[in-house]
């Protein structure tokens, strides 16, 4: 199989494979602010692949309805597992699996470290009502979720995984220093406030002390700022829902977005039949326009 877009020629610092049904949403994504500027620098390398490529049948369906009943569809093991397999041997090193899930573990900037320490990173995005269980007990990913709330999908998900990881490859920043500086590089600190001109806005001025030139009284400004604005119960709030894996095990099964995506009671959003079939392989059409109660095609 061929990726729907390989973003990066030379050999990169470091690789995301995303695994998607909808590759095309990362397209303008792709092409924007440092993210180009690292991948158009070979910095990073981003290969998008459509999970519709490994299914089977006439129709290339990737999902079908629940055992034991309820709304909505879930994704089949079958595809994912063939996909993830030969994405991984794609490559000498097979990476890291994430699953984007909100049974996993809260993204916070350790983990985003962690992950910024691996060379190849494969994220996993579900749709629909989610992924069958056997897919997180077989292939064993990574789970990690962005927090507590509801998306559509796991693809915007990934690309704040992206966003987040990439900051941390070297060369990426302009200034190595912003990573240091910046909130939550330690834990629970945020950053000092920044000012630029003008001196004087709407009768709000610029703290004295940041024009007056003494480095060491401005680096005590901004010491004293940050600790002000700092959480100091942040640290023991994200170990909290660490330990509780963001949400509890038995809700899994309908969620199928990191960091929270659960479909409101239905299957497939009435705007997924009007997504065209763009896989570079071509082949026929996916069957997205299906209605959910009808049976599926294999």
């Amino acid at each position: 199989m061929t990726p729907q877009g390989d973003v990066g020629s030379r050999p990169p610092g470091l690789r995301f494979d995303v695994l998607t049904l909808f590759p095309e949403i990362f397209q303008g994504y792709l092409t924007q602010s440092l993210l180009k500027q690292a991948l158009d620098g070979g910095l990073v390398s981003i290969n998008l692949w459509n999970i519709r490529d490994w299914a089977a049948g006439k129709h290339h369906s990737v999902d079908d309805r629940p055992f034991g009943g309820g709304p909505g569809m879930v994704i089949m093991p079958g595809p994912v597992y063939d996909a993830v397999e030969a994405i991984q041997a794609d490559a000498a090193e097979p990476g890291q699996l994430v699953m984007l899930t909100p049974a996993g573990q809260r993204l916070n900037q350790a983990l985003v470290q962690e992950l910024a320490g691996q060379r190849r990173l494969l994220l996993l995005c579900g749709r629909y009502e989610g992924f069958d269980e056997r897919i997180r007990l077989g292939l064993k990913p990574r789970e990690v979720s962005i927090g507590d709330f509801v998306c559509n999908g796991g693809e915007v998900p990934a690309m704040v995984v992206i966003d987040t990881v990439i900051r941390y490859v070297p060369g990426v920043l302009g200034d190595p220093e912003s990573v240091a500086e910046e909130s939550h590089s330690e834990e629970g600190r945020l950053e000092y406030p920044q000012y630029t001109r003008p001196r004087v806005f709407r009768g709000m001025s610029v703290p004295d002390v940041l024009l007056g030139g003494n480095h060491e009284a401005i680096a005590r400004w901004r010491r004293e700022q940050s600790e002000k604005r700092s959480r100091p119960d942040q640290a023991n709030q994200d170990s909290a829902v660490t330990q509780k894996g963001g949400v509890d095990r038995e809700e899994q099964a309908s969620d199928a977005g990191g960091g929270g995506f659960r479909p409101q009671g239905q299957g497939r959003q009435a705007g997924d039949a009007a997504v065209p079939d763009r896989r570079l392989g071509g082949g026929p059409p996916a069957d997205s326009g299906r209605d959910e109660g009808a049976s599926p095609g294999l």
